[in-house]
């Protein structure tokens, strides 16, 4: 035990973690030279697209200190906000961390967070300065905003650069001085934690996890805790860059099981496996559970496809513990689920992934967040889509969610930072400046503003050098709306959106410009309209494709014209009679675009 460290890196989106973790790989020879390609670690075709880590992997390594030969286990976590709660489950299996810190660009507001995160979880934390081949690196001011961050000595800061290697050697001694072994009784009954699982089509379920106490030997009964089910240990191993099975796992070991394990729903992350026989008198606490954000509507475009998109979803969540799904129905859709998410580009993702790992066609709905509402008879029911919100008449007052937003940013930027924070109803908190250059702006703001486009607007107008992190702060009263969109007088509900009274009428005037260019031209006129209640407050008419009736009249008198035309006018209103109209899919992507 004493010869095993557990790690993880931590750091920004884009401070380089991925590209560090494929240089310890090769210095540590864990990958030989002819399997080694960018990004070795982020084994999803999105991910090596994208440049960005969706998941946590982790991988063992082997490394001979001083003689003496130690078991690294390493696990590399995403930077993007949306998924920290896989930061989370990875803080949760290791005793230390590498704080990663862009020597171009200095701490922004992910590093914060991530830092807390590991603090709260008493690890030891190894700050690590990357990119310093880069030649507008600046080491002395970075490492001063770490020292005033971390509270260390500046010898305690490692230089390093994963693109080149430079300071690899220093780093893995660094984690065998400073990071404490797993602690734990080999000798106690077996109390091993799952920090993640995948879904194999061959083999069923393999379940990751980290020994706390005790050890495992291949072909044990074992039994999961929160679920109570009783399984064989069919299979145990490490993690190296394929499964690597073991004959026995003893404490602070990271491993995978494989039970034979068919349905999603009996294995659960944060959940504990223990020995049937021998079983422990706790299960492992301390995991949080995960809190969505930004709730959306997932239908398939084919209604017979309901059932595999069920099978699908929960081996996405198998995968994707921050995935949370229910049920539902709508009129214009017809049946499909309601998902929470961490946010929208994790929305984003979940719908990459079921197109590509499952081949399913789905169509997404306006995302919104989960809204308190006061009735008037004394009670309180959590709103998660406009279609679920009841007569105004019964309401008393409407409470939505607040953030507190951390963003960190170049001082020539706080002006327009400032002003869009301001446009989505925040409030500014605290201002204070880390260095002559970089500033941190603290905004209350509510979650519903930002879901749409808040992010990339924030890019935008700080020409990508402002940094952002939140979260929820409690909720507080709002007044809020539901807009509806009308076609020929029929509500389509998969378009209704929840928003601030004082945004209705501009928004509602966009959406059905925008509506007018997508929908096809029908042989009747259609008109879409935005209504708050039973009021209009803006309406666009899509004209009909209309046949010339009167080319065949050559002069003659204008009563022959007028009985073409009355003529061809009961068609068309017949026609709007049994006519309906169909939304293509791009119209509700078009509606998230809205500016």
């Amino acid at each position: 035990m004493n010869n095993i460290r557990n790690f993880c890196i931590i750091a920004h989106i884009d401070h380089g973690k991925s590209t560090l973790a494929d240089r310890f790989l090769e210095y540590t020879k864990t990958i030989e030279e002819r399997e080694m390609h960018d990004q070795v670690l982020d084994s999803m075709e999105l991910e090596q697209e994208r440049g960005i880590t969706i998941k946590s992997h982790a991988i063992q390594m082997d490394y001979i200190h001083s003689g003496t030969e130690y078991k690294l286990n390493l696990i590399d976590t995403p930077g993007h906000v949306d998924f920290s709660y896989e930061v989370s489950r990875s803080i949760a299996a290791c005793e230390g961390a590498l704080l990663i810190i862009d020597a171009t660009q200095g701490i922004q507001a992910q590093t914060i967070s991530n830092l807390y995160l590991a603090i709260e979880n008493n690890l030891e934390i190894i700050p690590v300065m990357n990119k310093m081949d880069l030649d507008n690196a600046m080491p002395e001011i970075i490492e001063e905003q770490i020292i005033d961050l971390v509270g260390c000595e500046r010898e305690d800061i490692i230089r390093a650069s994963g693109k080149t290697g430079m300071g690899v050697e220093e780093i893995l001694n660094r984690i065998i001085t400073k990071i404490p072994p797993p602690k734990g009784d080999p000798n106690a009954p077996l109390q091993a934690l799952i920090f993640d699982s995948v879904f194999n089509s061959f083999r069923g379920i393999i379940a990751y996890f980290k020994i706390v106490n005790g050890e495992v030997r291949k072909k044990d009964l074992v039994k999961f805790v929160a679920t109570g089910r009783e399984y064989n240990a069919d299979e145990i191993g490490v993690l190296k860059l394929a499964l690597m099975p073991k004959d026995l796992l003893s404490t602070g070991d990271v491993g995978y099981i494989i039970s034979g394990i068919k349905t999603a729903k009996e294995v659960k992350v944060g959940d504990t496996i223990t020995h049937v026989e021998n079983p422990c008198n706790k299960a492992i606490s301390g995991f949080e559970e995960v809190k969505p954000m930004v709730f959306a509507g997932i239908y398939p475009i084919d209604a017979d496809d309901y059932e595999d998109l069920r099978s699908a979803m929960d081996k996405l969540q198998l995968n994707d513990a921050s995935l949370t799904f229910a049920p539902e129905s709508s009129a214009a859709l017809g049946f499909g689920f309601r998902c929470g998410f961490l946010g929208l580009l994790h929305m984003e993702i979940i719908q990459e992934r079921l197109e590509r790992e499952f081949n399913m066609n789905v169509i997404t709905t306006v995302p919104n967040v989960s809204y308190q509402v006061h009735l008037i008879d004394g009670t309180t029911m959590a709103v998660y889509n406009p279609s679920g919100m009841p007569p105004s008449t019964t309401i008393n007052e409407i409470e939505e969610p607040y953030i507190r937003a951390n963003i960190i940013t170049a001082s020539e930027f706080i002006g327009q930072v400032m002003k869009l924070c301001l446009d989505k109803r925040g409030v500014l908190l605290n201002q204070n400046y880390l260095t002559a250059e970089r500033a941190e702006l603290i905004f209350n703001l509510p979650l519903g503003e930002i879901v749409f486009d808040f992010y990339d607007k924030l890019k935008s107008v700080s020409k990508g050098y402002a940094s952002f992190d939140y979260h929820v702060s409690g909720f507080k009263p709002a007044k809020l709306v539901r807009l509806d969109i009308l076609l020929n007088g029929e509500m389509v509900d998969a378009l209704s959106t929840l928003i601030h009274f004082d945004n209705a009428y501009s928004f509602g005037r966009k959406m059905c410009e925008k509506l007018k260019e997508l929908i096809p031209r029908q042989q009747f006129d259609i008109a879409i309209q935005a209504a708050v209640g039973a009021k209009i407050i803006a309406r666009e008419t899509i004209k009909a494709v209309r046949k010339d009736v009167t080319a065949k009249c050559y002069g003659g008198d204008i009563t022959r014209k007028r009985k073409l035309l009355e003529k061809q006018k009961k068609g068309k209103k017949r026609m709007k009679q049994v006519g309906n109209v169909e939304v293509p899919q791009k119209a509700f992507l078009a509606v998230l675009k809205l500016d």
